[in-house]
């Protein structure tokens, strides 16, 4: 499948916000040593999950002490993102790299889908 179709497509079942915080080993490294740890750990995982999972990185530390970043990820079902944070724990990303501070699991809507109702718009 085409990714582009693949985006346009995607019905998660769950969104996972991962509130973390940088910890000093990584802070410590130069930034081209960071993309290469993205591109050696983390980048095998969002290409191996990519049709049944996807990510989005959002930078916080400006006007956070406690969280700097928050990892978004949509999953087409809850077994997709197990078997994404499961590999996920096993690479410097998660405790060692960064803090995982905590883990909010939702459903997009769910108040409305649940009653049979159009949800909200803006």
């Amino acid at each position: 499948m085409n990714s582009e179709i693949a985006k346009e497509n995607f019905e998660p079942a769950i969104t996972v916000f991962m509130l973390v915080k940088t910890m000093p080993e990584w802070l410590g490294m130069p930034i081209d040593q960071r993309f290469q740890e993205l591109a050696r750990h983390l980048q095998p995982i969002v290409t191996r999950y990519k049709d049944d999972a996807r990510m989005r990185f959002y930078d916080v530390e400006f006007y956070s002490t406690n969280v700097t970043d928050i990892w978004v990820w949509d999953a087409r079902s809850h077994e997709a993102y197990q078997l994404l944070v499961e590999a996920l724990r096993e690479t410097p990303f998660w405790d060692r790299y960064f803090q995982i501070v905590d883990i909010l699991a939702g459903v997009e809507n769910a108040y409305a889908n649940n009653y049979g109702r159009a949800p909200l718009a803006a």
